[in-house]
């Protein structure tokens, strides 16, 4: 029984842990002057690739500015995401 109740207690740390640290991501394309918001990065060889959160299109950008912000500014730029 307390092995149980152990492992529901280590499940519920790392749940929180995961939630704790979300990322939220300025994306701009400097080139074009388009600005993007997301949760998750992906980069590779000077380019990034990732899903706007604003439109669910996926972007992929070779030339960008990455500046990582707050969830409360990532919530006043993205509609529907609190």
């Amino acid at each position: 029984m307390m092995r149980k109740v152990t492992k529901i207690f280590v499940a519920m740390v790392l749940a929180f842990g995961i939630v704790a640290c979300a990322s939220y991501y300025q994306v701009k394309d400097p080139t074009g002057g388009s600005i993007y918001y997301t949760q998750k990065l992906k980069q590779k060889r000077g380019t990034v690739t990732f899903q706007d959160a604003k439109t669910g299109s996926t972007v992929t950008l070779q030339n960008s500015e990455i500046k990582e912000i707050s969830k409360e500014a990532f919530n006043e730029e993205v509609p529907g995401s609190k």
